[in-house]
């Protein structure tokens, strides 16, 4: 019946007359064999040349080396083609794990490019070698994962029609990076309530995708070739005999099954059933038993492989999956994959990675499978275990573990329906911790674990905010004119002398928009330490420091005060004093004066740096203050951080006119009240 060429024809009404298929068309005639013009025929007939060429190599394997290697002449990126991001990300990367000075002594150079919109942006440029050492890493992962899919497909393992192995070919060859999705909300069939429902999906491979190609799960494919082959043999049939396939999805109902399949499409399929693999389900991940395994420090290619190959199959969203990252990984320190156990009891499920710098240190964030590498709902405890081995470092990580934790039990609370006053008695704290009115909730992804936001859209804000605050709704002001003694909290526009009020009537909450945009407020102490001593501590509390930093803490400009004084800082975002673009220093120094702010001592950079030890990642904290001018005379302020590799005490260039984004934290000193 020709059920699969049909199909292929259908999906490709081209593919009959492409060059491929008439090269053969051409073949048989100068033969003088039978040629036929119908588009399945034709179509066979090029099939039958795929066996022959891909499939008839067993006995000289440099057949399917030269076919691996036109495909990667055609679909791997070319280094012409890499985007501007993929060196931003690098970069990236390499300051986030505090590498920041090995870049500019390698030689990457910024670019701050002014866009359309006013705002300003970062491009790196990267030195040919470097370069050329990233773009071979790239390029060869591309090369491997484009190999596995041809290596399986080719392979006795792959008993599938060709057909069906040219279409899942083609596909994986559009396909670009594998993406958990969100979960969403969907209706149930008939009813008003609404079920969770947890998608999947390949962004679009087009030529300047960087990303390697997807990972190859037989479980995945079999199931997606087996039903669209039974999709195919029922739509051959007449209209009135079809029968709907068989749902043998565990997470969709049969309508959103049969609405999926519809689409035949191979890319929306294997994502699917990527997804519903029986280890990554619910039940699957409530079992944590498992192990860890330490794949140690070594430039041994070996380990490498035996460190991928442990994760392959699986859909995880970890670089580590290709093997030269791997490598590199390896060559700077320990990596350590906690495995869950599988249905046989054995050890196998990709859990979690720990990337270490050397034996001792973390590198990075311990990463999970959850999408943007946050943990999944059930494996903190094992994570906590863990930390204990790491002292000091993993108390921090700890710390992290219960937040993920209790964000956990508010989710199924919320969606059991039982997150109310009346059946939890920590309620009000729940919301304050949701709200992250105390403390930002910090996870173990790349981006803020998106429960946070999907759980916040579950509930009232308007409703909540007195329960936050602890306060009536009546003591909230949203403007100026609204504030009283009795105001508990703000919530509204900053205009001009607003902190001076504020300050009078000793309101603690301030938002400009409840919950997103919180104003906090920091008591801290200074004076009473000379510049060395302020330094000697700084080391001693293994801060690092970093060489324009050491010089502005140096020179004679920085003058602490000889007697101690406590303080209160303003800490706030460009776009909190109403710059929607970027704004110069001397526009939001004038901004932050007028709302009844003023300009730091210098001694706060460093104190601020010592008393702030719960800084969350990457969290970068601009000191609003006099520059100091550095050797070369460029006029700088301190800079709070905290990166992968520790806390630091940075600094920035802050000329006049130098562009802010509206992002960018800045700390302002409450103004004194001279009375």
């Amino acid at each position: 019946m020709k059920e699969g060429e049909h199909f292929l024809h259908q999906k490709d009404p081209r593919l009959h007359t492409s060059k491929e298929v008439e090269h053969e068309k051409a073949r048989k005639k100068r033969k003088g064999e039978k040629v036929s013009e119908k588009p399945a025929d034709k179509i066979t007939d090029f099939l039958s040349v795929l066996e022959r060429t891909h499939l008839g190599h067993k006995d000289d394997p440099r057949v399917l080396e030269r076919i691996k290697r036109s495909y990667h002449k055609e679909h791997v990126i070319k280094e012409e083609n890499i985007p501007q991001h993929y060196w931003n990300t690098q970069a990236g990367i390499m300051i986030r794990e505090g590498r920041g000075a090995d870049m500019e002594q390698a030689g990457v150079e910024k670019e701050v490019i002014t866009l359309k919109n006013g705002k300003e942006h970062t491009n790196y440029h990267f030195p040919e070698d470097l370069k050329e050492q990233n773009i071979e890493v790239l390029q060869s992962n591309q090369q491997r994962s484009l190999d596995k899919w041809l290596d399986y497909l080719t392979s006795d393992d792959a008993l599938y029609p060709t057909w069906a192995k040219y279409w899942a070919f083609k596909s994986v060859l559009s396909m670009g990076k594998f993406e958990k999705l969100q979960t969403e909300e969907v209706p149930k069939k008939g009813e008003e309530e609404t079920k969770k429902q947890e998608k999947a999906r390949f962004q679009k491979r087009t030529k300047d995708t960087v990303s390697s190609f997807p990972l190859l799960n037989p479980r995945a494919l079999a199931q997606t070739i087996g039903v669209m082959s039974e999709r195919l043999k029922e739509k051959a049939k007449p209209k009135k005999e079809r029968q709907p396939i068989q749902n043998v999805s565990e997470r969709l109902s049969d309508p959103d099954f049969q609405k999926l399949l519809s689409t035949e499409n191979f890319a929306k399929l294997y994502a699917q059933f990527l997804l519903e693999m029986p280890e990554y389900r619910t039940e699957g991940l409530k079992e944590t038993r498992g192990e860890w395994k330490k794949y140690p420090q070594s430039s041994d290619e070996e380990e490498a492989k035996k460190l991928v190959a442990s994760l392959e199959g699986y859909p995880l969203e970890w670089c580590t999956a290709d093997p030269d990252t791997a490598k590199t990984q390896l060559e700077g320190g320990d990596f350590w994959v906690y495995y869950s156990i599988d249905e046989e009891g054995e050890p196998n499920i990709p859990r979690l990675a720990i990337r270490m710098e050397g034996q001792n240190k973390i590198a990075e964030p311990p990463r999970g499978i959850a999408p943007d590498q946050n943990l999944d709902p059930y494996i903190g405890p094992v994570l906590e275990k863990k930390m204990e081995d790491f002292g000091t470092e993993g108390e921090l990580y700890k710390k992290r573990v219960k937040d993920m934790k209790r964000l956990t039990d508010i989710e199924e609370r919320i969606n059991a329906g039982t997150f109310t006053k009346e059946e939890n008695p920590d309620f009000q704290s729940d919301l304050i911790f949701l709200y992250e009115t105390d403390h930002q909730i910090e996870g173990f992804g790349y981006e803020k674990d998106p429960r946070i936001k999907d759980l916040r859209e579950e509930r009232n804000p308007e409703e909540d905010m007195p329960l936050v605050f602890d306060c009536e709704p009546e003591q909230i002001a949203t403007n100026p004119d609204q504030i009283t003694s009795d105001t508990k909290a703000y919530v509204g526009p900053l205009q001009p002398n607003i902190f001076e009020t504020l300050a009078k009537h000793n309101i603690e909450h301030v938002y400009i928009e409840f919950p997103e945009g919180k104003i906090r407020k920091t008591r801290l102490e200074i004076g009473g330490k000379t510049s060395e001593e302020l330094t000697q501590e700084l080391e001693k509390e293994n801060i690092k420091i970093s060489g324009y930093a050491r010089g502005m803490l140096e020179s004679p400009d920085f003058q602490p005060q000889k007697t101690p004084e406590e303080m209160d800082l303003i800490r706030l975002k460009i776009q909190d004093l109403g710059f929607e673009n970027s704004a110069t220093t001397d526009q939001v120094y004038q901004r932050a004066q007028e709302l009844g702010l003023e300009l730091c001592p210098a001694e706060v950079g460093p104190q601020f740096r010592l008393q702030y030890r719960d800084q969350p990642m990457d969290e970068w904290e601009y000191i609003g203050m006099k520059q100091i001018a550095d050797s070369d005379g460029n006029p700088r302020v301190f800079r709070v951080v905290r990166f992968a590799d520790g806390e630091w005490l940075n600094d920035s260039w802050a000329f006049p006119d130098y562009r802010w984004r509206p992002s960018h934290g800045f700390v302002f000193r409450l103004r004194k009240d001279e009375s």
